[in-house]
């Protein structure tokens, strides 16, 4: 969860093996990509859908963008037609059900306020930042049925999925106070998207507004359950099951899944695998990063938020194993996080972040291979 939109970044050093650009960076600021990754043809960040017609959308702020030529031209259409105080942030939640329904779940950025006391070093009352969804009938041409489903601090809204039976689900999240930290709650429904339940809210505790349990991805297994793979300041991701499509998370326990604080991204592809892409605990070839935290005011345990390496990681028998985590882009002192997974075409995933900018595309079998 991300309270500024502005990161000072000082790049350190230069590398030169498969070194390529990020399309629109100067020399300086270029991220090292994978030399099996190619660059986008698009500075879009997602998160992505797939049209009827064999178009892709995204939205961006205010608007709903689609391109029918892979990326290199948009369209624009209003998200918000006379709703003026209306702002999705970047990461957001969008899905395009197996009807044709889209659905957005985002935060609404004109309506942010945060009241940070710091004599307490508690959130302050009157703290807002609600949780809303809006969707489209019309393959995004125009929007209707604006909710808002929680008023209170919202972190990233990051994952929407639609199970095997058609109930769609997204994950959010709410700030409490006394002590101040993040709990997850998802909203699940079975009417494509005209209204919502939500879950029971999952609670690991801890103090800061980083604390908690925050910005989780979700995925369907084949045995019916949702796992759930949470950020926390503990070193791993945590993980929940769900066997009643969302409605209760009552499985909640670590994973084996060691992560820094930040969120991953959890997506079936085609294929049949599971894919995951995430900032690990350290740098590849590392025991140890520098740690962030434990004043409780960021969080009440010290975390590695190391983001500089962005990592990819397979699993085809339902996230019990993984194949050895490749690391797809790096930086030094840069944050290559909030990570959108796109398959745009079976095997060719397309890996976005809205932070640092990381646009690239690979092929699924040649990564499974290495």
């Amino acid at each position: 969860m991300r309270k500024s939109l502005v990161f000072c970044v000082l790049f350190l050093g230069i590398y030169s093996h498969g070194y390529k650009s990020i399309a629109g960076e100067k020399e300086v600021d270029k991220i090292w990509i994978h030399p099996l990754c190619n660059t986008l043809p698009s500075d879009k960040v997602g998160p992505f859908v797939r049209l009827e017609d064999g178009g892709i959308l995204t939205v961006d702020g205010k608007n709903a963008l689609v391109s029918h030529d892979g990326g290199k031209t948009w369209t624009s259409t209003p998200l918000f037609t006379g709703l003026k105080e209306y702002k999705a942030n970047k990461e957001c939640a969008l899905l395009r059900t197996q009807v044709g329904v889209i659905i957005l779940a985002f935060y609404n950025l004109n309506e942010m306020l945060w009241t940070w006391d710091k004599r307490l070093n508690e959130l302050g009352p009157g703290a807002r930042l609600p949780t809303c969804v809006i969707r489209s009938l019309d393959e995004g041409k125009t929007w209707q049925d604006l909710q808002m489903l929680h008023e209170e601090w919202t972190g990233d809204i990051r994952d929407m999925i639609e199970t095997s039976d058609g109930r769609v689900i997204f994950t959010s999240q709410k700030a409490l106070m006394n002590p101040t930290r993040n709990v997850t709650i998802t909203y699940s429904s079975d009417d494509q998207g005209e209204t919502w339940v939500p879950g029971n809210l999952i609670d690991l505790g801890g103090k800061g507004d980083h604390a908690g349990a925050y910005e989780a991805t979700i995925e369907e297994l084949n045995d019916g359950r949702i796992w759930m793979l949470i950020r926390t300041n503990l070193d791993r991701f945590w993980e929940a099951f769900s066997d009643d499509g969302g409605k209760y998370w009552r499985v909640i326990r670590p994973s084996n899944i060691k992560a820094s604080s930040a969120p991953g991204m959890l997506k079936r592809l085609s294929s049949g695998r599971l894919v995951l892409v995430w900032n690990r605990l350290y740098p590849e070839g590392k025991d140890s990063y520098k740690r962030k935290g434990g004043d409780g005011i960021t969080s009440e345990v010290a975390a590695s938020w190391h983001r500089e390496e962005l990592s990819i990681a397979f699993s085809k028998d339902e996230g019990k194993t993984w194949s050895k985590p490749v690391v797809i882009a790096k930086k030094p002192e840069a944050w290559l996080s909030y990570p959108y997974i796109f398959e745009y075409q079976p095997g060719e995933l397309w890996i976005t972040t809205t932070q640092a900018d990381v646009r690239i595309k690979l092929s699924e079998e040649k990564f499974v291979e290495l």
